[in-house]
């Protein structure tokens, strides 16, 4: 284990995090993450199910004195998003994850570290070995795939878990309670196309748009970062008949809950407009770094002349294309009216590919309210529609209600005042957080939501704060010990 790592506090919940980021578990590769925490249950002598989904639970009795608690269930999910950085070689497969301490934060190098969630996981862990802690009955829920699809919390049967209380450790900012979400549904679309020889005396062009921060697309959509996907199709709307553009292959995001930071497209424009073309680049590169200067100060794009690709698009579909992902709507749609700061609707433009003769497009769509949910998807269905391309909605998920009359709310606004002096910030967030579903199964569960403060979730710059990891666990030590009474 890291020397430096070992040395943190809580050592207990460091040790399982640090464990974790040496198995490669990214999501729907969960396999060995799942075989290490059943064999850490039974190691333990706890009762230990792996359901057919292939969620782990696992039982811990009250410790004496704490029986008449109200059961809590801890939960968190065992992926991660696998993203690195363009010079990385790291397989997410097969490599550990090289997880290191940065001055007041552990992050890693050239990729995403898996705080999110590793911290909830091991923060569970820790409490299921621990000795000395006080706490009514325990279950620790480990769900799988919750970052493409949340397939564990959909998979999961009612009836496995005896709990009263479920605590949500997947959030990221402490301090903050939160007792909301956001709901979501997936937009597929595509575009199929003829496939034709480049025209004589062309050349292949590989424009690129990259260096953008990227990040969570729930938790960092209001930020307004550059999305690679739109920026891009901004230059080709633009210089499509203007040059008589060809469109080849196209590569633009790689996550559906990840804002792009990096698109490509080859385009094939005749020979003696190549300067022109790569000089129009240029000063569409000055104007967008201009518009990005604050929220992506990072901006840079790329103009290499390649070899010829094997084919390009027929000029209708490349059209039809290109306007549509240039009106696909993207970002923040509209903010909450209910809670201050909070988006209330919004959709990430996350993936844009050529696979064979077929382009797909891959969307995410949140909002908190579901008729605003089911307009946005109207939005989608009469740009795509319009254009000729077939759109599919699949993966819809409901969100989670805030209960503002919560007895663990209540209870941990007490011990949040008594440990710090303050009343902890009330909040939802504009993220698919595993709550409201599995409030579908569970639907008389009482929720909360609360962790240590990450940043850049779902992109190679996430780090967690070391300071709010040892808050984030005397709080939730004190949370168990302060559990409501069974009625």
């Amino acid at each position: 284990m890291s020397k430096e790592i070992s040395n943190l506090y809580p050592q207990s919940l460091w040790k399982y995090f640090y464990g974790l980021t040496q198995i490669p578990r990214p999501s729907k590769n969960e396999a060995k993450v799942i075989q290490y925490v059943k064999e850490f249950g039974e190691k333990l002598g706890l009762e230990t199910i792996v359901d057919e989904i292939g969620n782990v639970i696992i039982k811990k009795p009250a410790t004496p004195g704490m029986e008449n608690r109200q059961g809590i269930v801890l939960q968190g999910h065992l992926d991660m998003v696998p993203q690195a950085n363009s010079d990385s070689n790291h397989d997410f497969l097969k490599d550990p994850i090289s997880a290191y301490v940065d001055g007041e934060w552990v992050t890693a190098d050239g990729t995403t570290l898996g705080a999110d969630n590793g911290m909830g996981v091991a923060a569970a862990m820790a409490v299921l070995e621990s000795t000395d802690i006080p706490h009514g009955p325990i279950e620790g829920l480990f769900t799988i795939d919750e970052e493409t699809g949340m397939t564990g919390a959909f998979g999961l049967k009612s009836g496995i878990l005896d709990g009263d209380i479920l605590v949500n450790m997947d959030s990221e900012d402490e301090g903050e309670l939160y007792v909301g979400c956001a709901g979501g549904t997936n937009a597929n679309i595509t575009f199929d196309f003829n496939a034709e020889g480049a025209p004589e005396s062309t050349t292949a062009v590989k424009l690129g748009v990259k260096g953008l921060k990227g990040g969570h697309s729930g938790i960092d959509i209001p930020l307004e970062r550059g999305n690679s996907n739109k920026l891009l199709f901004r230059f080709v709307f633009e210089t499509l008949e203007e040059y008589g553009l060809k469109i080849g292959p196209m590569d633009g995001g790689s996550l559906r809950n990840a804002i792009p930071r990096e698109s490509f497209v080859t385009v094939v424009v005749a020979s003696d407009k190549v300067e022109e073309l790569k000089k129009a680049f240029s000063e569409f590169t000055l104007t967008v770094q201009k518009e990005f200067s604050s929220a992506d100060p990072g901006l840079e794009t790329s103009f290499e002349a390649i070899e010829m690709p094997e084919s390009v698009m027929d000029s209708d579909a490349a059209m039809r294309l290109t306007k549509a992902v240039y009106a696909c709507p993207n970002g923040v749609i509209r903010m909450s009216t209910d809670m201050e700061g909070l988006v209330e609707t919004s959709t990430n433009l996350a993936i844009v590919k050529t696979v064979g003769n077929q382009v797909k497009i891959q969307c995410l769509i949140r909002s908190s309210v579901d008729s605003a949910k089911d307009d946005l998807k109207n939005m989608f269905s009469s740009v795509f529609d319009l254009a000729g391309g077939n759109i599919v909605f699949d993966g819809e998920y409901q969100g989670w209600k805030p209960n503002l009359d919560s007895a663990i709310l209540k209870s941990s606004q007490e011990v949040y005042n008594k440990l710090y002096g303050k009343i902890p910030e009330i909040k939802a967030i504009h993220a698919g957080l595993e709550c409201g579903i599995l409030g579908g199964s569970y639907p008389k569960w009482d929720m909360i939501s609360f962790g240590p403060t990450i940043r850049f979730p779902h992109s190679p710059d996430e780090k967690v704060n070391i300071e709010t990891v040892g808050k984030f666990w005397d709080f939730l030590v004190a949370v168990l010990a302060d559990a409501p009474l069974k009625a």
